[in-house]
């Protein structure tokens, strides 16, 4: 079987083929978008890529055609000889992959399927709009405290109605650099509430985000997002697995008959992890006499509110594997066990 090592490059990528002797039978550079067109042309081969925005999209390519496709983490790579002697060029990065490859049995990371990856695309979208909208109200704020005015109001519909009301207060009018800030708000804010309406009705027509949205706290990004971050739910065997997947479980330092626990791994998705917090958070303040609540505040008496809320949040990615795994709906009395 062939080995074909792929260096992934936004116009151009760098080819490097090898057989089962470690044998280079070819090398060359291709277009990024006619890749394509290339695997269909060769024999069934590994093929070996290293994660970037356009692994995922090639690795479709290459399973389309019928080869075997691994793609390796970037935080391997040096691992494996990418950039060995601290010299690093595409063509010597595909030949170090390659080599690998036929001596190795290269473990892949999990290839998102096409569902999860424009669910992953639409929230990250909105996180993008949410944080332009956050950097700007701070500025605009800022610029109000400026003027000793530091009872600002907070964001909501009414908030750049409130800001320009200020402002014609303390100038009659308000300035021009005020103004180009709060357009913009404003039409972030229509930007928002359109991938709102499209979340919630994605979740509204799937039937494993309507149970895991039986859970209190988990809203719809939170159960769009953690379908796009699973993926499939059979790759986990235990609720503990998913736990540490997504970076919830405390790291371990140990050596000999030293024992140290350590903080949170924070592996995984960081998008994923602040909403499970956030809906920790949640549950915390808006449901205080619910049982998974009061588990979470006996923690909170002997650790801070802190560490409470992170458990919390550790729990609920276990509920929320359980749920999906299961094809049950929320008990609060067994999920607050």
């Amino acid at each position: 079987m062939q080995h074909l090592a792929i260096d992934l490059g936004g116009k151009e990528s760098q080819i490097c083929v090898r057989d089962s002797m470690e044998q280079i039978l070819e090398e060359k550079r291709w277009p990024t978008r006619k890749l394509g067109e290339y695997l269909a042309k060769q024999p069934h081969s590994r093929v070996i890529l290293e994660t970037s925005s356009e692994a995922f999209a090639v690795a479709d390519l290459a399973r389309s055609a019928g080869h075997d496709v691994r793609v390796v983490p970037a935080t391997l790579a040096r691992a494996l000889g990418v950039g060995a002697r601290g010299i690093k060029t595409d063509r010597r990065d595909a030949q170090a992959l390659s080599a690998v490859s036929c001596k190795v049995e290269l473990r892949s990371v999990h290839i998102p399927s096409e569902q999860a990856r424009a669910w992953k695309a639409l929230s990250s979208s909105r996180d993008a709009l949410v944080s332009s909208r956050t950097k700007l109200t701070n500025a605009v704020k800022s610029q109000l405290r400026g003027r000793l005015v530091s009872n600002c109001p907070r964001i909501s519909k009414d908030m750049t109605t409130a800001i320009r009301a200020r402002w014609t207060q303390l100038e009659g009018q308000v300035p021009a650099y005020v103004e180009r800030l709060l357009v913009t708000i404003e039409a972030l804010n229509i930007q928002i509430a359109a991938a709102d309406k499209e979340i919630r009705q994605l979740v509204k027509d799937h039937e494993i985000c309507q149970r895991l949205m039986t859970v209190p706290g988990v809203g719809p990004l939170t159960a769009l997002r953690f379908v796009a971050t699973i993926d499939d739910v059979t790759r986990f065997q235990t609720a503990h697995d998913v736990q540490s997947y997504l970076g919830l479980t405390p790291g371990e330092n140990s050596s000999s008959s030293r024992v140290q626990r350590t903080r949170l791994t924070k592996a995984g998705s960081p998008h994923m992890r602040w909403l499970l917090v956030q809906a920790a958070w949640c549950t915390r303040r808006c449901a205080p006499s619910h049982p998974i609540t009061r588990w979470a505040t006996k923690i909170a008496e002997r650790r801070g509110n802190q560490i409470a809320s992170v458990a919390l949040a550790r729990k609920l990615a276990g509920i929320l594997f359980a749920l999906w795994r299961d094809r049950s709906t929320y008990d609060p009395v067994h999920g607050a066990a």
